[in-house]
């Protein structure tokens, strides 16, 4: 009799659900959930308003995911609950927020549902960037060794600034927070009834290390002695690795969801992360992209090296046996997004209307002809900051070689290009440092739905570009370790590589580098390199000037 496994994959605007069988890797059936509260920048659902680069969001969003998506896929599958083994949960990271010690989460408390802090940390707030600043200056001077670990900075994205800007901005609401957790620790939770901390999160957002373990209590102490006793206090040491099974559906989230109380539950982990199974990638030099509103570049390694800009090197800390590295681009999906909701004139979208296209289409045929250099534009993509190499939120985005002959599509393909020569500068940094990408993979929304920009990507950087083979890579790659949680004697797998072995997928098509064009975007990126130094590595800071005079006007 088939047995099957459900993967539940967060990402920033919504949840989404996958039934898969766990020995052919079917996709029997998906639901996805568009999160009620999206994503909070601007205000509370009281209307108070949001300081700029704040981003929240609502943890009863994430309940409401489990509740719809799952019975959904039952439902849909016909699938008896019974042959289910088990259930794994991937997601947006670092994705913070506080809690009490039986997991509620404090904006739930009526004394703070109107208190910002108490909300969820998305992953791309960045209002703690001045808490990083000040970490990364505090640890170098002190010569941590964790900083090698995470390519010499650490991010505003990450737990400690977060947690850092609560304990300065909100002390009584710090005080009361038993916990601070990441959202996928945070679900596990939920439908397990107790707490577990997976080893992907806290390695790379948590500095945490599995030889080493977390920063010393000395060193917290140095940032601000009420954090001394911070990890103790707030988190706790005990870390799970990726594959283990954190619990067993209990008796509440299976009257949520329809799953049979005792299913398996895998260890959380983080939604790039989980793609690495889902393409089958079991070996060392393969990098895969993970492209959506941003995008996360994973690599695995036999070797330890430590290199510059990166997110992460942690040892388990994607697939066990291998270092797992981690970079990634801030902003890609919502790079374009912008454009699209802020830029373009209004008869572009009649055009798109009478043509009965999406306003995405219409932009991609007008722009998908011209020749690489033909508009004399070269971008950095830093509307969102710079995640890898730089690791520095507060860079903003530049446009160069504008004339009056600029079209909205010159501007929009420029964009896609200035993405590609990121990609292309992480790739250069990881071979430079010793660890050699020699085979590329994208996996995410974009790499299914736009071939002009894949073949883009694929000239920029010069490798072929291998496509994953499902739409749901995250969903898919949480099913597989659901899987691995639930073991071979239930039907499911004792290891993540055999599981991966036979779920995993890519697609037949593959995007070869055009010679023509490589050689051009050669010359666009070598201007892109420079750029990119002179703006971002401190010959010119304007941008961080810029947003300064921001700051002081109170905007």
């Amino acid at each position: 009799m088939s047995k099957y496994a459900i993967g539940i994959d967060y990402g920033t605007l919504s949840g989404r659900a996958l039934l898969v069988d766990v020995k052919t890797g079917a996709e029997l059936a998906t639901s996805v959930y568009d999160y009620p509260h999206s994503v909070m920048d601007t205000s509370l659902p009281s209307g108070k308003a949001l300081k700029a680069d704040w981003a929240l969001q609502h943890p009863r969003d994430y309940i409401d995911v489990l509740a719809h998506t799952i019975p959904a896929v039952i439902e849909e599958s016909g699938v008896d609950a019974r042959d289910i083994i088990g259930i794994g949960i991937d997601f947006t990271a670092c994705t913070i927020l506080p809690t009490l010690k039986d997991g509620t989460p404090l904006c739930f408390l009526d004394k703070y549902s109107d208190e910002p802090h108490a909300y969820v940390k998305l992953w791309k707030h960045h209002a703690a960037q001045e808490y990083a600043t000040r970490i990364n200056e505090i640890a170098k001077k002190r010569s941590e060794e964790f900083l090698k670990y995470c390519g010499g900075k650490v991010s505003s994205e990450w737990a400690i600034p977060k947690v850092w800007q609560v304990f300065d901005e909100a002390p009584a609401l710090y005080k009361d927070a038993d916990r601070f957790i990441e959202a996928a620790d945070w679900v596990v939770w939920q439908l397990t009834g107790h707490e577990t901390r997976n080893a992907c999160c806290a390695g790379y957002k948590a500095l945490w290390n599995k030889n080493n373990g977390f920063p010393s209590d000395d060193f917290f102490k140095s940032l601000d002695s009420g954090l001394e006793h911070v990890i103790d206090e707030k988190f706790g040491r005990q870390v799970m690795p990726i594959g283990a099974k954190a619990g067993e559906i209990n008796d509440f989230a299976a009257k949520l969801t329809g799953l049979c109380a005792g299913t398996a539950v895998a260890v959380g982990i983080i939604d790039a992360h989980v793609f690495v199974p889902a393409v089958g990638i079991t070996r060392e030099g393969e990098m895969l992209a993970i492209m959506g509103t941003s995008t996360c570049h994973m690599m695995l390694s036999d070797k330890e090296r430590f290199v510059d800009g990166i997110c992460g090197v942690v040892a388990d800390g994607i697939m066990p046996g291998y270092y797992g590295y981690e970079a990634g681009q801030g902003c890609v999906g919502d790079h374009f997004s912008w454009f699209i909701d802020n830029c373009l004139p209004k008869d572009y979208y009649d055009e798109a209307r009478a043509k009965g296209i999406s306003i995405h289409k219409l932009l991609r045929q007008k722009c998908e002809n011209k020749r690489p250099g033909e508009s004399g534009l070269v971008a950095l993509d830093w509307w969102n900051g710079n995640r890898s190499v730089l690791v520095d939120a507060d860079l903003t985005g530049m446009m160069l070689g504008m004339t009056l002959r600029t079209k909205p599509e010159d501007i929009y393909r420029a964009l896609i290009e200035a993405t590609a020569y990121g990609t292309r500068m992480i790739i250069e940094t990881f071979n430079k440092h010793g660890v050699p990408v020699t085979s590329f993979y994208a996996a995410g929304g974009i790499s299914q739905k736009d071939p002009m920009m894949m073949q883009i990507y694929a000239d920029v950087i010069k490798m072929p570009i291998k496509i994953a083979g499902s739409e749901q890579g995250g969903a898919l790659g949480s099913a597989i370790f659901g899987a691995v949680a639930a073991g071979a004697a239930a039907g499911g797998y004792d290891d993540v590589f055999t599981a991966a072995g036979a779920m995993g997928k890519v697609k037949e098509t593959v995007y070869h580098p055009v010679g023509e064009n490589a050689a051009v975007y050669d010359k666009l990126f070598s201007e892109y390199k420079t750029l990119h130094d002179y703006f971002g590595r401190g010959a010119n800071d304007v941008m961080k000037r810029l947003k300064r005079i921001v700051a002081e006007r109170g905007e």
